[in-house]
């Protein structure tokens, strides 16, 4: 931690629900400058910022990550061909000069000439066939991969100009996906073609093209960044002299930094308590924004309960516990015992102010109207043949979703154990190691959120629930991979509406995972601090971070 004397006005991004943030900020003292405030080198006069957060990175490689913590790092030092703007989920040509269909199967994107890596070496078509190829021959489980299911081949016919092939056409999503965690481009010279390149490499071989490069790299305790001169894209240069990201191991040593004002920008995550103390101070103001974070429990079709994989293996009982604790549920209680309001009920997969977004388990579980109902759960239990109680094994974590994931846990498995029909084994795993855990079907049952890559229904159902899905979960239902394909390239906004509904519904049936809570996002920035704005496009970006 730096020097303490040298205070700054906090602005903060609350943990509850922020996916994205750009803001104007104040900051203090910089190792560059001299004492009179001007840079030792000549450059910019304004000073590095300091960022606090409890989020965690899973890999600076973008093939190997699909968190919000990596991408908070890879979407402020890799370039992407198109991106969204601040304060639009309109995509546009980002390192590109143009981005367009050229035929039903074919997107075509043409680079401006003389691009080049932060290291000096060429950045061509080539880095972008390199970086679609490898994450698709890779397919790390915890990468996003799976987005780019529609991906058939990428051709270059020269340095500037790059083809997609589609294996269906009039593909809605696809340039969505392209601004999201695959959609991140890397130096062919620096990153492996078949497997993680280490995030030390990535760091030596100064392998970016965002506005900002690493200059130091100590993992998931401090990232230092400097504005990158040779950014060539959409967003506007960094005005600041760098960013300092410090992590912090308790939301309470960050709620602490901000009322101290050793740290300018907070973002993920304080607990709802936190807000809304800081929310009372007089130095600090709260501000809302659009929303789009959902969390909810993961069921292991292998590993849960009479799974697959599991020595009393059958499927109507599997089922039939997904089904029964989804009766159990209180989702009011937690959202007003734990998170104060700041979370409401989620009865879907898409959330509430997306087209196509349904309630669709709020009448298939519990009471039908929302509440939970124990006589159904054990009803449905009882004529599956299943034994009570249940013995069911929950994980959760307790620093990548929020302080207050362990009491959302504690009266999830108070809710389950209530009526006797389930006993709950709950354990909680920190982040690094749970990101691996979870793909190796280590955990039955489990807790994840989700931070939506890009304003689309889609990205709440493809990633989820198509087979081979980032969950790793091993549910597979041919009917519903059918639907989502098709919703995703069906040009008709009513047709395409209809079948987000029907992939909601069927899947509410499937219970593959059960949906707790939704939330909006929610800043909090010193009293003086201006130009604070919600990013529309769900991303946390440095650029720019004004006085």
């Amino acid at each position: 931690m730096r020097n303490p004397s040298h205070l700054r006005r906090a602005a903060v991004v609350s943990g509850i629900a922020v996916t994205a943030l750009t803001l104007a900020a104040c900051s203090g003292g910089d190792s560059d400058s001299d004492a009179s405030g001007e840079p030792a080198d000549g450059g910019s006069t304004s000073e590095a910022l300091i960022v606090g957060t409890t989020d965690k990175v899973t890999t600076l490689d973008p093939a190997g990550s699909y968190d919000n913590g990596s991408l908070a790092v890879q979407t402020q030092v890799f370039p992407y061909l198109v991106n969204t703007d601040y304060n639009s989920t309109d995509v546009v040509p980002d390192l590109a000069e143009t981005a367009e269909f050229t035929s039903p199967t074919e997107y075509t994107v043409t680079l401006p000439e003389g691009l080049t890596w932060a290291n000096g070496n060429a950045l061509t078509s080539s880095d972008v066939k390199f970086s679609f190829d490898r994450n698709l021959a890779i397919a790390d489980p915890n990468g996003a991969s799976s987005l780019l299911y529609n991906l058939d081949s990428v051709e270059t016919p020269d340095d500037t100009t790059v083809v997609f092939h589609l294996k269906t056409a009039d593909d809605q999503v696809f340039p969505f996906i392209l601004t999201s965690f695959p959609g991140a481009i890397v130096d062919e010279e620096v990153f492996a073609a078949d497997a993680i390149t280490p995030d030390a490499d990535i760091v030596a071989g100064n392998a970016f093209a965002g506005p900002y490069t690493i200059t130091s790299w100590d993992f998931n305790k401090t990232v230092e960044f400097t504005p990158n001169e040779s950014y060539q894209g959409l967003l506007a240069a960094p005005v600041n002299g760098g960013v300092i990201l410090s992590y912090f191991a308790e939301s309470s040593n960050l709620k602490l930094a901000v009322q101290e004002g050793d740290i300018d920008v907070a973002y993920r995550s304080l607990s709802a308590t936190d807000v809304e103390d800081l929310s009372g101070n007089d130095a600090v103001q709260v501000i809302n924004g659009p929303g789009g974070e959902i969390r909810y429990i993961v069921f292991n079709f292998d590993t849960q309960p009479y799974g697959a994989a599991t020595p009393e293996a059958d499927e109507a009982k599997a089922l039939a516990v997904r089904q029964a604790a989804a009766d159990l549920i209180d989702r009011d209680a937690i959202s007003e015992q734990v998170y104060k309001g700041t979370y409401t009920p989620l009865y879907s997969y898409v959330p509430e102010g997306f087209a196509g977004a349904t309630e669709s388990l709020k009448e298939l579980y519990g009471d039908g109207a929302g509440a939970p109902d124990a006589d159904k759960a054990a009803q449905t239990l009882a004529d599956a043949g299943v034994e009570t109680p249940v013995k069911l094994s929950l994980q959760y974590n307790p620093d990548h979703y929020g302080p207050s994931s362990g009491d959302e846990y504690a009266l999830v498995k108070s809710q389950l154990e209530a009526s006797g029909l389930f006993e709950v084994d709950l354990k909680s795993t920190e982040w690094v190691q749970y990101s691996e855990d979870r793909t190796a079907d280590v955990y039955p049952a489990y807790q994840l959120g989700w931070f939506p890559d890009y304003s689309d229904a889609d990205n709440y159902l493809t990633p989820f629930f198509l087979t081979e899905n980032f969950l790793g979960n091993h549910y597979s239902n041919p009917d519903v991979d059918e639907m989502i394909l098709a919703q995703a390239v069906t040009t008709d906004p009513a047709e395409r509406t209809a079948l987000i509904e029907e992939i909601q519904d069927t899947v509410a049936g499937d219970l593959s995972t059960l949906p707790l809570l939704q939330g909006a996002q929610v800043a909090v920035a010193g009293s003086d601090v201006s130009g604070v704005t919600l990013d529309a496009s769900f991303k946390f970006r440095f650029a720019p971070l004004t006085k």
